[in-house]
């Protein structure tokens, strides 16, 4: 099966090593970032959402002028905007950009960034909400006559919507969350389910748990694996590379006030995370948890170190664990995005087809 790529588009030039450079949204910026993953053989490229950052949907309608293939994948909150119209501002955006439209489904398992928006629900009832919220949202994109819906969060009468995604059957949907309120909804609803980059036993265990939840919906599902590949032309080199991000990730945390050890948040996905950092800084081939560590696992922060090839063949190992998409992005955003693009895309696409094809041979 063909592998996708997904990168990542940030309002302005920042990481965990750079302090944010220029505007908040630096236009400039998201263009060439965008026309960089486009060019580079990119899928897609995810447009993340947080309590503090501007608006994903908007971000991602200028990258879609800026470019004309690449897919947006939106980080999008369920329950900030009625299912209703968020399906509406979806499906509108999947008209501008000829079908471009993903959105990830991030419902959110930090209790105090909610509180930033105004929300007190408990995680249970934001996991409730967000089924509710994708059956709406549903609803919306393929019913072709009013609908009404009932439910604990969400009294719909007459729902309807002229305008349908140009993708069909609907606008694909990414899914975030590895609690278990989150895995029944998951089950339900995801196209593709969104895991961090993990051990090799870890993602075996969550594909497994994912299926089941899936399988009891009757529905087949994808899935995606986030990681921050760090390339050198030599597996010594990389991983220098690797310690240097530490040392800067570690200074400019302290520089910042933040904690460096010692603080785990609250959502499963980094507390699952910091169980692999635990074991060490080096895990199964080549992957990197030493950025986890330091960052309580806030977020994409596992990486693989080596080689191009090297790297190549650490991602065929979570295709044969059945990932078939990857979120890759890193530390230095546009200049990685180039060398991924340049130097790992194309030689991960070779080795699958080349997989792929030795299957077929097999089987016949």
């Amino acid at each position: 099966m063909p592998v996708q790529f997904i990168g990542f588009i940030g309002s302005n030039y920042t990481s965990e090593i750079h302090p944010p450079q220029g505007p908040v949204i630096n236009l400039e910026h998201i263009e060439k970032v965008a026309r960089v993953h486009e060019d580079g053989g990119f899928h897609r490229a995810l447009i993340a959402f947080g309590s503090t950052s501007p608006e994903s949907i908007l971000i991602a309608t200028h990258a879609a002028h800026a470019t004309s293939r690449l897919g947006l994948m939106i980080a999008h909150r369920p329950g900030f905007t009625q299912p209703t119209l968020a399906a509406r501002q979806l499906a509108t955006l999947d008209h501008i950009s000829k079908g471009r439209v993903a959105v990830h489904i991030i419902t959110g398992g930090a209790d105090a960034e909610m509180h930033r928006d105004g929300d007190i629900s408990t995680k249970a009832q934001r996991y409730a909400r967000t089924n509710e919220y994708l059956d709406v949202v549903r609803s919306e994109w393929t019913s072709d006559q009013p609908f009404d819906f009932k439910g604990e969060f969400y009294d719909v009468q007459g729902g309807f919507a002229s305008v349908k995604p140009l993708q069909k059957p609907h606008i694909p949907i990414f899914f975030g969350g590895s609690s278990d309120e989150a895995i029944p909804v998951a089950g339900k609803h995801a196209d593709i389910f969104a895991l961090w980059g993990e051990t090799h036993d870890q993602v075996r265990e969550q594909i497994s748990r994912i299926r089941a939840a899936a399988a009891k919906n009757g529905r087949e599902i994808e899935f995606s694996l986030s990681l921050r590949p760090v390339l050198a032309d030599t597996e010594e080199a990389a991983w220098r590379r690797a310690e240097d991000i530490e040392h800067r990730v570690r200074a400019r945390r302290e520089a910042q006030g933040l904690k460096t050890e010692g603080h785990a948040p609250p959502n499963a996905g980094s507390q699952r995370l910091l169980e692999a950092a635990a074991n060490g800084k080096r895990l199964d081939k080549r992957l990197w948890t030493g950025v986890a560590a330091l960052t309580g696992a806030s977020g994409n922060s596992t990486g693989l170190v080596g080689t191009p090839e090297q790297v190549a063949d650490a991602l065929l190992d979570y295709y044969d664990l059945g990932v078939t998409h990857f979120l890759i992005r890193g530390f230095d955003p546009l200049e990685d995005a180039v060398g991924y693009g340049r130097d790992l895309i194309p030689l991960v696409k070779d080795l699958v087809a080349e997989r792929d094809a030795r299957g077929v041979a097999k089987a016949s």
